[in-house]
C-alpha cells in the first residue's frame, strides 16, 4: 500500500502529488484501521481494477465481506466503481490513488487506535509479503535468488538521527524507477510503464526504523538493553 510519512522532504522528490495521492487526516485513519481494508487497497493499487468477487478470492474470505469493506472505502474516498467495467451483475472496483501518506503526526495522540490498527495492517502486510516472496525463491531465477535481501542492523541513534538516516533512504530509493499501477485489459495484465527495461519485474522494499522493542528508553533511563 505504501504509506508515506512526513519524513520525505522535496529534496528527494517523495512528496504527496494532490493528483495521485492520499494524505490521511482523520476519518481517513479511521476508514483504514482494518487489515483487510489496507489489503483491498493494496490489491487494486498494485494489480488494477478488480470485483468484490475476485478480490475475495484473493484473500480468502467471502465476497459479501469484501463487497462491504469496498463500500466503506469508497465512502472514505479511498476506493471508486469503475464505471467503464462494471455492469448490472457486477460491480467494478478501482483504487483512487497510488499512495498513501500520513503526515499529521498528532493523530498519533488523538486517534491512538485507528493509528496503532493501521501501522499493525501495513505490518502485517509487510511479514505477509515476504513470507511468501521467499517461498518462492526456490523457484526465481537465480539472478533474482541472488540478489534477495533479509537483512538487519542494529544502530544507536538520537531521534534526529533517526530523521536524517530515513530521509537519506528516501532519497536514494527516489532515483530508481517507481512502479506503475498495471492496466487490466481484455487478455490480461499489462505494465502501463514503457521505460522499464528487459528484465525489469516489480519489487517491494520494505524500510523500517524502529526502536528495539527491548529496550527501555522511557525518561530517567540509561538506554541500555534490557532482556
Amino acid at each position: 500500500m505504501a504509506a508515506e510519512d512526513e519524513l520525505a522532504s522535496a529534496a528527494t522528490g517523495l512528496v504527496p502529488d494532490p493528483e495521485t495521492d492520499a494524505v490521511l487526516d482523520a476519518k481517513g485513519l479511521r476508514a483504514l484501521a482494518h487489515p483487510l481494508r489496507v489489503r483491498l487497497v493494496g490489491l487494486l493499487r498494485t494489480h488494477g481494477p478488480s470485483t468484490a468477487t475476485r478480490l475475495a478470492q484473493d484473500l480468502g474470505v467471502g465476497s459479501g465481506v469484501t463487497s462491504y469493506h469496498l463500500r466503506q472505502l469508497a465512502a472514505a474516498g479511498f476506493v471508486a466503481e469503475d464505471g467503464e467495467r462494471g455492469n448490472a451483475r457486477e460491480r467494478w472496483w478501482r483504487a483512487a490513488h497510488e499512495r498513501t501518506w500520513l503526515r499529521d503526526k498528532s493523530l498519533y495522540d488523538t486517534e491512538p487506535e485507528a493509528a496503532a490498527a493501521f501501522r499493525g495492517s501495513l505490518a502485517g502486510m509487510h511479514a505477509l509479503h515476504t513470507q511468501v516472496a521467499l517461498g518462492r525463491a526456490p523457484s526465481m531465477p537465480r539472478p533474482w535468488r541472488d540478489v534477495l535481501e533479509t537483512s538487519d542492523w542494529l544502530l544507536r541513534l538520537t531521534p534526529g538521527e533517526a530523521a536524517e538516516l530515513s530521509a537519506e533512504l528516501r532519497a536514494v530509493l527516489a532515483r530508481y524507477r517507481r512502479f506503475t499501477p498495471a492496466v487490466e485489459g481484455g487478455e490480461g495484465t499489462e505494465s502501463t510503464d514503457g521505460a522499464a527495461p528487459a528484465g525489469a519485474e516489480q519489487v517491494k522494499v520494505v524500510l523500517h526504523i524502529l526502536p528495539d522493542p527491548r529496550q527501555d528508553t522511557g525518561p530517567g533511563t540509561t538506554g541500555a538493553g534490557r532482556s
